[in-house]
């Protein structure tokens, strides 16, 4: 994964007033933690930062005191009815330091002829990794699997130097078998009723 630089600003104002003004001068505002540290606030720049998280478990560097530091978003909040980002909290990691996130699984190929569906119990994988070179997903095949087929964490192959921070038995796509919709069930029992 390749680290996103973004022109952070250490932060003096704190409040919604502040916090209101950076908005509107097309900051974000945010929060440093991690490593024993002192919080550290910045306002970062809004557009910049929206599409950085676009990339799941991006690696940020920003400059804090004076020196690049890298930074994984923790938790973004958003506004509710526009989505634009109100805040992030940042965590502060060093390279070759392991972290644990959830990267999300991308399926491919194609089920078993049948009409079954996929279903994912798991929408992102818990992992572990070296902060610096976290995987964006991880892919799973599903070509051929039948209904009642699942995939489990285990069987996830996983990049070099990569590992699971879930239980390995733990379900993380399964096949199930399409079910008829009850309206043609019971349109089909009216009709047979007819009949007789």
């Amino acid at each position: 994964m390749s680290e996103i630089r973004l022109a952070a600003e250490t932060r003096t104002e704190f409040g919604k007033g502040a916090a209101r003004r950076a908005r509107r001068a097309g900051f974000v505002p945010g929060v440093v933690y991690g490593h024993g540290h002192a919080p550290v606030h910045l306002n970062l720049p809004g557009h910049d930062l929206m599409m950085a998280l676009k990339t799941p478990n991006a690696l940020l560097v920003v400059p804090i005191d004076g020196k690049d530091e890298y930074v994984l978003p923790k938790a973004v909040q958003r506004e509710a009815i526009k989505r634009s980002i109100e805040h992030v909290d940042l965590l502060l990691v060093k390279r070759g330091e392991k972290v644990t996130v959830e990267v999300p699984v991308h399926a491919e190929g194609e089920l078993a002829a049948g009409g079954n569906l996929l279903e994912h119990v798991l929408q992102a994988l818990p992992i572990e990794a070296e902060a610096t070179h976290l995987p964006e997903a991880v892919t799973v095949s599903v070509e051929g699997l039948e209904a009642g087929a699942s995939v489990h964490a285990k069987d996830i192959v996983l990049p070099k130097g990569v590992s699971l921070a879930v239980d390995a038995d733990a379900v993380v796509l399964q096949v199930i078998a399409a079910q008829a919709a009850p309206a043609e069930d019971e349109a089909a029992e009216a009709e047979a009723g007819a009949e007789a």
